[in-house]
């Protein structure tokens, strides 16, 4: 049977060709999905366009306040990423379960893509850009990733850092173990672990000697 055969007699409203049909469906779908998405596209020169019910808020990121408008149910890796152009804080999953948007917050790691930014106020942010020194000088744990090259893309190590670095506030002496667990919400997709703990457990010697 031909994909043009019209699937309705002569005249009649619904009739059309099953090519037709899914192109119409298709296209549907297409205007339905740039609606959705209309919020976060480029407009006016800027990076967002006009959100509904955006409020300013004062966010505590790397020791400074910073001032952002937000809607209230923006995450904080968007906001990290897009709002206040942190783009160490990396989006994998989107759902935590990869720990590649991992953050400190008061100290402790958090997937920022499951943490609304309007329940962050008052609280202490730190992101990958926060962990150097202000002259330049490496966090320990990351001036122990750089001597073992312990990453192949690296797209997850900012995660697998402030994994390592928030871990390490509690436990400053780790066993291999004890960190591998420390830093398990973390995934590689490049699944070299034993390297990985190899850079972190230098980062953690590098830690005990400041």
């Amino acid at each position: 049977m031909s994909d043009e055969r019209p699937s309705s007699p002569p005249g009649s409203p619904f009739n059309m060709t099953r090519r037709k049909f899914i192109l119409g469906v298709i296209a549907s779908g297409a205007s339905i999905g740039a609606a959705r998405y209309r919020p976060f596209a480029l407009a006016g020169g800027g990076l967002f366009a006009a959100a509904p019910q955006e409020r300013l808020l004062t966010l505590s990121v790397n020791g400074q306040s910073r001032r952002v408008e937000v809607p209230k149910y923006e995450r904080l890796a968007w906001t990290l990423r897009y709002r206040l152009g942190l783009t160490g804080t990396k989006l994998g999953c989107d759902r935590a379960e990869c720990g590649s948007c991992t953050v400190l917050v008061d100290d402790v790691p958090h997937y920022a893509c499951s943490l609304l930014t309007h329940n962050l106020r008052g609280r202490q942010v730190t992101t990958i850009e926060g962990l150097a020194a202000p002259d330049g000088t490496l966090h320990p744990v990351q001036q122990g990733v750089v001597d073992e090259q312990g990453f192949q893309c690296a797209f997850c190590m900012p995660g697998f850092i402030m994994a390592a670095v928030g871990y390490l506030k509690t436990e400053p002496n780790p066993t291999r173990e004890q960190l591998a667990h420390g830093v398990s919400g973390n995934l590689c997709r490049c699944q070299d672990y034993n390297k990985i703990l190899d850079s972190l457990m230098r980062g953690a010697e590098n830690l005990r000697r400041t």
